[in-house]
This record gives C-alpha cells, structure tokens and sequence, in this order.
C-alpha cells in the first residue's frame, strides 16, 4: 500500500478515498528508465512500493471510461515543482546582432540559414513542453513518411509505364525502317533522357525472341510492306 510520493518536493501522502492516486513505476524497462530521468533524483532506483502520486500527470493520461481514474499504458510524469538546478535546460539560440563596422566583410550572416536553424531548433524534442508532444510529432512524421513512400511508389510506376510506352514505340519504328518504310536511324532520334539504354536493351532482346508489336504488325501491312 503507497505511503507517499517519491517525486522531488511533493508531500502527498495517500489517504483513504482521497482525491490523490498513486502509480506504481513501470515494468517495463524502457518505460521504468522514462520515468526514472523524469523524476531527476540522484541515485534514485526505485523499488516495489515506490510510488508517484496523480499530481505529476496531465489530465490526458488517465483513463475515465470505467468507474475508476486508471493511469494509461504510455502515461508519463511531466509535472515536477523542480528547483533551478534540476529543472531541465534549453539551448538558447543566439542572437546574430547587425555587423555597423565599415570596410570589406569575412563573415556574412545568411538570414535564410538563421530561419532554417530555429525551425530545426524548434523540431527537435527536447523543445517540446512534454514527451507526449514528442509522441504525437513522432506520429505525424511516421504518416508523412508513409504517404511519400506511397508517392514514390506511384512515381515509379508512371515511370515503368512510361519507359514501356518508349520501348513499344521505338521497336514499331525499327520495325518500319526494316521494311524500308523509314529512313535508317530514325529510331536513334529524340530518346529520352535516361531511356536510351534500357530502350535499346529491351529491343535488343525483343527482336532476338521474334517478338513484335500488334501496332507495328497492322502499320507494316496497311502501307504494304512486310513486317519482320
């Protein structure tokens, strides 16, 4: 049964049908360790019955769906009354004053970079209020990195499609400069970047199977001449 709380400076001690609940630490080893850094005691390990009151933890991590306030699974404390030397430290980014001396400049200050190094300042998770911002960062970043990887999948099938397209037209041209209905050298003409040799593979193997093109087929006999 909990006596009292062992976060820094907190005196609440349980009581009987009080408003106050206490939490065990986790199980969990990585949760435990969470919890441990939160807590910022020195040498502090804590045992079975050491516990840590409601009055460290937001309102968003109890569940208040059943008749009982339960604590959630990936509930973490983030609210500690912490003297100055133990309250957490935040890099401060300095201020690029404006150069007013006269004369040739070593060093120019890029205002874009300046933009560009808050916002990553800003990103990371040691700016976040709370490790539960943390997490819902992390979620969107998961769904953002998903949803591109399904863009470069669509990407890549156009791409695939396209260079088919490329290589069906390419080898109806052969097939008409071979029956004498184009001028050698046609085929060569107007590749696209970065298809050249994959066209010409494909066609390489194509005519070596005996494969032709319904499209090449019917062009071939509608000018009358014959098709390889």
């Amino acid at each position: 049964m909990p006596t009292s709380c062992a976060a820094y400076g907190c005196s609440a001690i349980y009581k009987k049908n009080g408003s106050v609940s206490f939490h065990r630490f986790p199980l969990d080893p990585e949760r435990r360790r969470e919890w441990i850094w939160l807590v910022r005691r020195k040498n502090f390990v804590p045992g079975k019955h050491t516990f840590l009151c409601s009055k460290h933890f937001e309102s968003a991590c109890f569940d208040l769906t059943g008749q009982t306030r339960r604590l959630r699974a990936d509930a973490v404390p983030t609210i500690f009354n912490f003297p100055p030397h133990l309250k957490p430290r935040k890099p401060k980014l300095k201020k690029v004053l404006p150069d007013t001396h006269d004369g040739p400049h070593t060093e120019h200050s890029n205002p874009d970079m300046n933009v560009s190094m808050k916002q990553v300042f800003l990103e990371h998770s040691y700016a976040f209020k709370n490790p539960m911002e943390a997490k819902k960062r992390i979620t969107k970043l998961e769904k953002e990195i998903e949803a591109l990887r399904r863009k470069m999948k669509i990407c890549m099938q156009k791409e695939r499609r396209a260079t088919g397209r490329w290589i069906e037209m390419k080898y109806l041209i052969k097939s008409l400069e071979a029956s004498h209905l184009l001028p050698k050298g046609t085929a060569e003409e107007g590749a696209p970047p970065g298809l050249e040799s994959r066209s010409s593979e494909a066609l390489g193997n194509a005519v070596g199977e005996g494969r032709l093109s319904s499209m090449s087929v019917l062009y071939c006999e509608d000018k009358g001449g014959a098709a390889l």
